[in-house]
């Protein structure tokens, strides 16, 4: 027999209260679960988007690299999961201005080709573009800069024209700083400030004339061969910019390719990514351009 003096009967208002207490417990731990489930899952996304993300890296890089060796387009080409579509093109070839990729510091060169290159990578206007006009418009700096920077322009020719034993230079200097022009004589580049190239803005520019310089046959192929322009003064890299549209000069004459210009497309999945390569052509050791010259011979 069962003793009653033991049983608590709940009141009518309090016989729900458990009922209620369990159902939000399981509307909490549901909550929980939901939101771990939902972090899992965007973890999982995110990092399937990272290895996506990679895979098409690598696969770009890839392209580069084959575009490297072979030289020339390549197309689409398969490597597992991803694929990469590269090619190769001359960087600004048949173009009347170029804006250099990177930055340059003081002293540091930077090669402007009037000649082309061939495929082994020799000097030559036979059956290729060469430059032939008379003046070009050379733009650098940041209106911020602080100090301003000078341009120094060497110019290469030969007279006469394709006889590499007779190779001369001519030279001009610039510098927007007053102040400094009366110490180091440098000219006035008068027109700072009117540079637009490319989209990008720079503070300072300067015309060089060819003919001025004493390159007298500068409107002959296979004369004019390289312009070295050299940043001075300047504590930070600047870029640069050339400009030899038809308003400088008759002839309507273009920039050959100034180097390969590589671009490779990788992909996985829905993931793209893309990579430029600029290659340029070979240059003279650095020491070259700091060598003293003379009008005559020297002599020893």
């Amino acid at each position: 027999m069962l003793d009653c003096k033991y049983m608590v009967k709940l009141p009518k208002n309090q016989s729900g209260q458990a009922l209620l207490m369990v159902l939000l417990s399981m509307a909490v731990a549901l909550t929980l679960v939901l939101s771990v489930l939902s972090r899992t899952i965007s973890d999982v996304n995110i990092s399937s988007q990272d290895e996506s993300s990679l895979r098409a890296f690598s696969a770009a890089e890839a392209g580069v690299e084959q575009a490297l060796v072979v030289g020339s387009s390549t197309g689409t080409v398969a490597i597992g999961d991803a694929s990469f579509s590269a090619n190769v093109s001359g960087f600004a070839e048949g173009k009347y201005t170029l804006v250099f990729p990177n930055n340059f510091v003081s002293g540091e060169p930077a090669v402007v080709w009037f000649v082309s290159h061939d495929a082994d990578g020799n000097l030559t206007c036979s059956g290729q573009p060469c430059f032939r006009g008379k003046k070009a418009k050379v733009c650098w700096g940041d209106s911020l800069a602080n100090p301003v920077p000078a341009l120094e322009a060497t110019i290469f020719y030969l007279t006469p024209p394709g006889d590499y034993s007779t190779v001369r230079i001519a030279r001009a200097v610039y510098d927007p700083n007053s102040e400094r022009r009366a110490a180091n004589n440098f000219s006035d580049p008068a027109s700072a400030g009117n540079c637009v190239i490319d989209g990008i803005n720079f503070a300072y520019d300067a015309i060089v004339d060819f003919s001025s310089l004493g390159v007298a046959q500068w409107n002959t192929p296979n004369v004019l061969q390289f312009m070295v322009l050299k940043l001075l003064y300047n504590n930070i890299s600047h870029r640069i910019g050339v400009d030899v549209n038809t308003s400088l000069h008759p002839q309507n004459t273009t920039l050959p390719a100034q180097g390969q210009l590589i671009e490779s497309g990788g992909t996985s999945g829905n993931t793209s990514r893309r990579i430029e390569v600029f290659q340029g052509y070979g240059e003279l050791p650095m020491a070259f351009y700091s060598a003293i010259y003379s009008k005559g011979g020297l002599t020893k």
